[in-house]
């Protein structure tokens, strides 16, 4: 990287940061170009330069708040992997994360609740790949009564809705209890049995099947596509 690309990264970086400082405290309102430009003690029209508007900074503040979080649950989920952690228990923690995540940073979880900005943020599709991820660990194990693109679909429904309920009601009258009920809810209707160990049933089987379906290389790539076929027609 050259000097000038190197210091232009820095002035970015410097820019985002103070920039997402002043969107945890005070909001997107809070998010002024004279107030980062004294935070990142650059000049007003860099920050022009570098994000065009204060649209264009607020989407790379979210990107980046929201890209460090999915980091760590990347590398979290590549651990529990190599640690066999129970899928289950693994998805509990995840889901816990979060909520917290959201309720700690409202701004960040509703500029994210924009469709149209989820759609095209490589860390929200990201972090919808590492649930995907986990989802397919319970897959595995015979546990999922339903498709994999099922159960991350409500999953994820669920944890929005549990977010935006909390943070629209007053931190002293929320349910402390309201965000693992919802997580309940969602795995009674997901799971062939939350608490069983050793689950049976079709369904659950040609679910675990479909998981692996793609890394049975001993078929070959048309005989993988009809058996995923047959197994999505079971599920």
């Amino acid at each position: 990287m050259s000097e000038v690309a190197a210091t232009r990264a820095s002035t970015r970086t410097a820019i985002v940061e103070a920039a997402a400082g002043l969107l945890h405290e005070g909001g997107p309102a809070a998010v002024t170009t004279r107030g980062v430009a004294e935070q990142a003690g650059v000049q007003a029209p860099t920050i022009y330069r570098l994000f065009g508007d204060k649209d264009g900074l607020l989407e790379a503040v979210v990107e980046h708040v929201m890209a460090t979080f999915v980091s760590a649950k990347a590398t979290a989920v590549e651990e529990a992997t190599a640690a066999d952690v129970d899928p289950l228990e693994d998805l509990r923690t995840s889901w816990r994360q979060q909520i917290d995540f959201g309720l700690a940073n409202p701004a960040v979880f509703r500029l994210l609740s924009d469709p149209d900005r989820v759609i095209v943020s490589p860390a929200a599709q990201a972090g919808r790949h590492i649930l995907a991820a986990r989802v397919r660990r319970l897959a595995t194990t015979a546990r999922l009564r339903v498709t994999e693109q099922r159960a991350v679909g409500l999953i994820q429904a669920a944890g929005i809705g549990t977010i935006q309920t909390l943070l629209a009601t007053p931190p002293e009258e929320r349910d402390p209890e309201l965000a693992d009920a919802m997580l309940d809810a969602v795995l009674a209707r997901i799971l062939t049995d939350a608490c069983a160990e050793t689950p049976s049933g079709p369904i659950a089987t040609a679910v675990a099947l479909r998981a692996f379906a793609p890394q049975l290389h001993e078929l070959s790539e048309s005989e993988r596509q009809l058996l995923i076929e047959w197994l999505d027609r079971i599920t």
